[in-house]
């Protein structure tokens, strides 16, 4: 009864900011996923298939599902809506399988900046309407982190496996390694390699294997060998990512030291002070951080620029009840729709549970 009453009220709070309610579906044709997302995200769903054979899930992200929504309207024009609702994914560490979420959404923004800071304005008052006296904002841009990879001295190849795996923080460490020590370059598995190269070479360049042409393979091979990884550029390189991921500081510092740490590697980045959507840090009770990893640890990768988390303090624990970011590529990404842009947020009710 608490939970639907607390629910209400949050409503009441995101319709009078204008946000406009949408009823999202339950399930989704799987295909809408699967066809970019593959197993990434294929292994977190409870599908079926209908009587024609039509692969269906049980809806795995209402943010998904809410820029199927938009995508269907076909219009460009700036939309702001919100939702109610279960979303329903496998865990395979123990976390809930039915997510009990209220979410909003502001499609094909205008001004992006202005569209981040009422996701965020939002938010805090939906933190509020639910009762919480103390909250620590934690604010992220996975835009930073690309921009200082693209600036390091590490092959395109490597760059692109590093952008497109960092949210996955396993994965991630285990190519950081990699390329710190280049201790995976066995080199007898690089003369047997080159041996199956020199006589692919002789042979049919259109003949497929695995799903590829040969002519595709010998191209990718061709690629590493004129631009080999380097011991002593992967070991500084590595230094310096991780250096710049355990940044952490006040979010009204975190200009000031993204800059400092940018010029010590001659990286040639500035952050202005209005990068981030807050400017206001005198809210009572509010922590305001900045945290260069946030938001990694998720199964997919979802934010291409700004994201924040908001973390309370219940029964002793501190639990994220907020949670959101800027997605534009998600629709073209994950869905292989056009590109929307879109920032949105979700509270997380289970938290209460």
């Amino acid at each position: 009864m608490k939970s639907k009453k607390l629910s209400n009220k949050i409503l009441k709070t995101i319709k009078s900011r204008g946000f406009k309610f949408v009823e999202l579906p339950p399930v989704i044709e799987a295909s809408h996923i699967l066809q970019r997302s593959g197993e990434n995200f294929r292994k977190y769903l409870f599908s079926f298939n209908n009587s024609e054979g039509k692969e269906f899930a049980l809806n795995p992200d209402l943010s998904l599902s809410a820029i199927l929504h938009f995508a269907k309207k076909d219009v460009n024009k700036r939309e702001k809506i919100f939702y109610s609702g279960n979303a329903f994914r496998k865990s395979y560490n123990n976390k809930k399988t039915v997510i009990d979420q209220i979410g909003i959404e502001i499609f094909s923004s205008k001004d992006e900046n202005k569209d981040d800071k009422e996701i965020i304005d939002t938010s805090i008052k939906m933190l509020k309407t639910s009762g919480f006296k103390k909250a620590t904002i934690k604010i992220g841009n996975f835009k930073l982190f690309e921009l200082l990879i693209r600036k390091l001295p590490v092959v395109p190849r490597w760059q692109n496996r590093l952008i497109k795996f960092y949210w996955n923080e396993k994965y991630f460490s285990e190519l950081l390694k990699r390329l710190e020590s280049n201790l995976d370059i066995d080199p007898f598995v690089v003369s047997a390699d080159h041996k199956i190269y020199l006589k692919m070479k002789k042979d049919n360049p259109n003949k497929m294997i695995a799903g590829r042409s040969y002519k595709e393979i010998l191209s990718r091979y061709e690629n590493k060998l004129q631009n080999p990884r380097i011991t002593k550029t992967g070991k500084y390189s590595a230094k310096v990512i991780k250096e710049f991921l355990k940044i952490k500081t006040s979010l009204k510092d975190a200009p000031d030291k993204l800059n400092r740490f940018f010029k010590k590697y001659n990286l040639n980045i500035f952050v202005g002070k209005d990068f981030f959507p807050i400017t206001n840090f005198g809210q009572k009770n509010l922590k305001y951080e900045f945290s260069a990893s946030n938001g990694r640890g998720k199964e997919v990768e979802y934010y291409d620029s700004f994201n924040f988390s908001i973390d309370v303090k219940l029964k002793n624990k501190t639990k994220t009840y907020i949670a959101g970011g800027r997605y534009n590529n998600m629709a073209q990404k994950n869905l292989g729709l056009k590109r929307i842009p879109a920032v949105g947020a979700a509270i997380n009710l289970g938290v209460y549970e």
